[in-house]
């Protein structure tokens, strides 16, 4: 599993760290982002979708469970945070959407991370105090993150630590 860490101080820096991760992205892509309430993750969607050429507002799927935008690629933005059950999973296409064109952006994602593609990136974003700083560990799994990381990997390296 290749794994980097990468520090924000705003949340536009963030967004901008979703954005520069979007290039990274491809039809049918995973992307788990777990994280404390707060912590950035719909703030980071929000720089993938404009990294995407995604127009519409983004904004946290909490309640309506699952938004979908299309850009340069379709993308489905999910909250699995209300769901008691497995079987709510299951209920709502999750799967689906896993395996479908669709880059689907998992908030709360850890704990459904059995059901999701094994080629995957996990986005853990952190808050450090009371502040906006975020500490951002990306980490992927799969054959298919294996020719794409070490793009990703110069792409993020301006919120690298020491960059």
């Amino acid at each position: 599993m290749a794994r980097l860490e990468l520090r924000t101080g705003s949340a536009e820096a963030t967004r901008e760290v979703g954005w520069a991760l979007a290039g990274s992205l491809r039809r049918g892509d995973a992307v788990i982002l777990t994280g404390e309430l707060g912590a950035g993750k719909t703030t980071l969607v929000q720089g993938v979708a404009r990294g995407l050429d995604i127009d519409d507002p983004v904004v946290s799927p909490t309640f309506t469970l699952v938004r979908e935008y299309e850009g340069r690629l379709p993308v489905a933005h999910v909250d699995v945070y209300r769901l008691e059950r497995v079987q709510d999973v299951v209920d709502l296409g999750l799967q689906e959407l896993g395996t479908g064109d669709d880059v689907l952006l998992v908030e709360w994602g850890d704990v459904i991370e059995e059901l999701l593609p094994a080629d995957r990136l996990r986005i853990e974003l952190t808050v450090a105090d009371e502040t906006d700083d975020r500490r951002i560990v990306v980490s992927a799994t799969g054959w298919s993150w294996a020719d794409r990381w070490g793009g990703l990997e110069r792409a993020l390296t301006p919120w690298s630590p020491g960059a």
